[in-house]
């Protein structure tokens, strides 16, 4: 599958194409792949990293479980520099808040899907990431989230 690495402050992240939409954004070296996709969700993530974006437009599929899917699709109704807990989006799909942090855990495209926006009831909560908590806190303070986690 064609991938293609970016420099991000968060350090290197690597996106992986298949079948004309995103199934993958990792924390990680690797891939040099140029195709219209990935170039072009490279743009958008350079220019949401750089402050000009707050939303993306390019395909993603998660290729996992359809409660996978579910968890995923909720986490992209939570707007930009907004943040929801994992008790929120456990009472919207009707299941323990403890599915919804494997849920976030799982998440194939984060940043795109943006996970980092999910939080624990008295707290932070986890993050998959490289960098862990810490990279998560620096998203959301990106997004202006930031005054939430004092």
């Amino acid at each position: 599958m064609p991938s293609l690495m970016l420099d991000t402050p968060t350090g290197p992240v690597t996106l992986t194409e298949q079948d004309g939409a995103i199934v993958r954004c990792a924390w990680e070296s690797g891939g040099a792949d140029h195709t219209a996709l990935l170039d072009r969700a490279a743009a958008q993530l350079t220019d949401y990293f750089a402050g000009r974006r707050q939303a993306f437009d390019v395909p993603l599929r998660v290729r996992a479980s359809d409660f996978q899917k579910r968890v995923c699709d909720a986490i992209l109704g939570i707007p930009f520099g907004e943040t929801r807990t994992y008790g929120d989006l456990a009472r919207d799909l009707g299941v323990p808040a403890q599915a919804i942090g494997q849920g976030c855990g799982g998440n194939p495209i984060p940043i795109l899907i943006p996970c980092h926006r999910v939080l624990g009831a008295s707290g932070l909560g986890g993050f998959s990431g490289r960098g862990g908590v810490e990279t998560k806190v620096w998203l959301l303070k990106h997004e202006g989230a930031g005054g939430l986690l004092i």
